[in-house]
């Protein structure tokens, strides 16, 4: 089974355009997104919209969570990024934001689990800010029953894997386009972004994981940057949105 993994679209409506182009391509068995699908660009409307219409199951992130519940969770946001948020309010249906709303938590799926932030169900913690003792606690639960030995999430815009190593934590960076994964071990890999990418490399990027051959590729694809720069400044959010793609 081929499953391609997308996070972070963030309201980027050409990343996400050229995203599932490429996936339409690879002739994958499933899609799931791994949240966060507002935020920071110009069309959450359109973009959520493209979601629903091709049936992709996602789970909350917290972006997601804010547009949805601002009242409870708005104040959780830097105040350039709140301000992205205010917006994004104004630019979505009641409809949209009711969905946001109810997005789960996490999801399970083909023997993996999909949340993004960090494992069992956090939409908020960054997987770099976690403790080494917590992560062994957590990989180790995960080596221990394999009912769940990878865990994708997202967050923070970048490309890695988590794993043990002889009992240590062996955190790196993905670089490689193809990566092998052991099926003795525990993982948690880190997608990437489709929409906000913030590795050093400014192509929208997702995963496609092979369940049978226990890999994992990431793809890399060009879109029209400049016009989702031009979108965000005319939609007067925060210019600094739009300077971080480039």
């Amino acid at each position: 089974m081929k499953v391609a993994v997308i996070s972070d679209v963030h309201a980027n409506l050409e990343a996400f355009g050229a995203v599932l182009s490429d996936i339409e391509k690879q002739v994958v068995d499933g899609i799931i997104s791994l949240g966060d699908n507002v935020g920071y660009g110009p069309d959450p409307e359109a973009a959520v919209s493209l979601l629903r219409e091709r049936g992709i199951p996602s789970v909350q992130g917290n972006h997601d969570r804010a547009v949805g519940s601002p009242t409870r969770h708005l104040n959780w946001f830097n105040p350039i990024a709140k301000t992205s948020l205010m917006k994004t309010i104004e630019m979505i249906r009641p409809e949209t934001r009711a969905f946001l709303r109810d997005l789960p938590p996490f999801l399970v799926r083909h023997g993996a689990r999909f949340v993004h932030g960090y494992p069992p169900n956090s939409s908020s913690t960054y997987l770099f800010q976690v403790k080494e003792v917590n992560l062994i606690r957590t990989l180790a639960m995960m080596e221990e029953t394999m009912e769940t030995p990878i865990c994708f999430v997202g967050h923070t815009h970048e490309l890695s894997r988590v794993c043990l190593d002889d009992g240590d934590v062996l955190y790196e960076p993905i670089s490689d386009p193809l990566i092998q994964l052991d099926d003795h071990r525990a993982y948690i890999i880190n997608a990437g972004s489709v929409g906000q990418p913030r590795d050093g490399n400014n192509k929208a990027k997702y995963l496609i994981w092979e369940t049978e051959e226990h890999s994992i590729r990431v793809r890399y694809i060009a879109y029209d940057i400049e016009r989702v720069v031009q979108k965000i400044n005319d939609a007067g959010l925060p210019r600094i949105h739009g300077e971080r793609l480039r």
